[in-house]
C-alpha cells in the first residue's frame, strides 16, 4: 500500500511538474525588457518621475477588502457566473478587403483590436490574437470567441497601433506573426519599443512617442496623447507609458481609447486634434475597485462629448476577455442607455463586422443571447 501511494504521490508531483514547466513556457520572452533598458529611453519625458511614468489626473489606488477580493476572484476564476454569455458569440463574415480602403470605416474584431480604414490608409489597433491574454498558454484569462479573421486573411495595413503593454493588449506571438507577414511600422508610446526590440523588431519598424508627439505615414498623421491608465508585464509597475492615439487624414479624424479611465485629457484632445468622425472608446472591465483606470459605459458617453461634438461611438474593450465580474452585455447595455439622451450615436458591431459611420447598421443587439 505505501509503495502504491509513493508511487501516486511520485505521478502526481511529476505531472504537477510538467504542468508548470508548459505553463511557462514562453513566458520569460513575453514578459519583455528588463526596465533598464526602458529607463534610456524614458528618463527624457517630462511624464516620468522618479522612475515611472505618472498620468496627468491621478488616478486612486485599488481599493477591496478581503471578501471584495475573494468575490472578484470567485468570479472571474470560477467557471460560472454572469460574466460569461449565455451562449456561443455570434460572429460576422469577415469584410472582403481586396478593394481600396474606405474613406472611413471600422472593423471590431474583438477587444481592443479593430482595422480603421480613414482616408485611404488602415490602420490595426492593439492586435492580440493569442487564446490568452498572459504570458502563459495555460493560464490567465481566455478568449470567449474566436478571431474573426484569421492574420492570415487581413489586408496591408499602413500602420499598428498600440496602447500599451498590458498582456491584453501587447501580445507577443501577434507581434512577432504581424512582422512576418506585414511591413508597417508599429507605433507605441515610450519605453514599449523596448519590448519589441529584445523580441527582434527591426529598428526601422518602430515608432515610438510620448503624449503630444506625431508622426506621418504619408497623409495620415499619428498622434500619440494622453490615457489615465497603467502599464507593467511583471512586477514593474508603470516604466512604460501608455496612450491614446488621434488620426487625422485629408479628410477625417479618429480617435482610439485603448484603455483608459476618464480623464480631464479628453477635451483638451478634443480641442487640439478633434472634432472626430469615429471614436473608438473602452466600455468594460470597470469595477468600482478600480474606478479611474477603466472607463464604465457612462464615462465613454461622456468622453464621446468631450472628444466631439459630432461622430459615431463604437464600443471597444468589452465581451472577449472577462477582465472584471460584471455582466457579460451589462457594459453595451448601458451604453446604448446612457447614449439615448445625449443623442449620441452609437454602433456595437459584432466580432468581425464592419461599421461605416456614413451609413451604420441598426443594431439587432446581437449580444442578447
Amino acid at each position: 500500500m505505501r509503495g502504491a501511494l509513493r508511487l501516486a504521490a511520485g505521478t502526481a508531483s511529476l505531472a504537477a511538474g510538467s504542468w508548470v514547466v508548459r505553463a511557462l513556457h514562453g513566458a520569460p520572452a513575453a514578459l519583455g525588457a528588463h526596465p533598464t533598458a526602458i529607463r534610456a529611453v524614458a528618463q527624457g519625458s517630462p511624464n516620468y518621475r522618479d522612475g515611472v511614468f505618472v498620468n496627468l489626473d491621478p488616478a486612486s489606488a485599488l481599493t477591496m477588502d478581503r471578501e471584495e477580493l475573494r468575490l472578484v476572484a470567485w468570479e472571474l476564476i470560477g467557471n460560472r457566473g454572469v460574466s460569461r454569455p449565455a451562449a456561443p458569440i455570434p460572429l460576422a463574415a469577415p469584410a472582403l478587403f481586396d478593394g481600396d480602403p474606405r474613406r472611413l470605416a471600422v472593423s471590431w474584431f474583438g477587444h481592443s483590436t479593430a482595422l480603421l480604414e480613414i482616408d485611404g490608409y488602415r490602420v490595426l489597433t492593439d492586435p492580440v490574437w493569442s487564446n490568452r491574454c498572459s504570458p502563459s498558454d495555460l493560464v490567465g484569462p481566455q478568449r470567449l470567441h474566436p478571431p474573426p479573421v484569421q492574420l492570415e486573411g487581413l489586408p496591408a495595413v499602413d500602420a499598428v497601433v498600440i496602447s500599451h503593454d498590458h498582456y491584453d493588449h501587447l501580445d507577443i506571438d501577434t507581434v512577432m506573426a504581424l512582422t512576418r507577414t506585414q511591413r508597417a511600422p508599429f507605433f507605441v508610446p515610450l519605453g514599449v519599443g523596448a519590448h519589441l526590440r529584445v523580441w527582434g523588431i527591426p529598428e526601422h519598424r518602430i515608432v515610438e512617442l510620448d503624449w503630444h508627439q506625431s508622426a506621418r505615414v504619408d497623409e495620415l498623421t499619428v498622434t500619440c496623447v494622453p490615457a489615465r491608465h497603467f502599464s507593467g508585464r511583471f512586477l514593474d509597475r508603470n516604466t512604460t507609458l501608455w496612450a491614446s492615439w488621434a488620426f487625422a487624414g485629408p479628410n477625417h479624424r479618429a480617435y482610439f481609447g485603448g484603455d483608459t479611465g476618464y480623464t480631464k485629457s479628453f477635451a483638451h484632445i478634443g480641442a487640439d486634434r478633434g472634432p472626430f468622425d469615429l471614436t473608438l472608446l473602452p466600455i468594460g472591465a470597470y469595477n468600482t475597485a478600480w474606478p479611474d483606470v477603466h472607463m464604465n459605459p457612462e464615462e465613454a458617453v461622456r468622453a464621446h462629448r468631450d472628444l466631439t461634438d459630432k461622430g459615431l461611438l463604437v464600443p471597444i474593450h468589452w465581451g472577449t476577455f472577462r477582465l472584471a465580474p460584471h455582466p457579460w452585455a451589462e457594459p453595451v447595455e448601458r451604453l446604448l442607455a446612457a447614449a439615448a439622451p445625449e443623442r449620441v450615436d452609437v454602433a456595437v458591431p459584432a466580432p468581425g463586422q464592419r461599421i461605416d459611420p456614413a451609413a451604420p447598421l441598426k443594431s439587432n443587439a446581437w449580444w442578447r443571447l
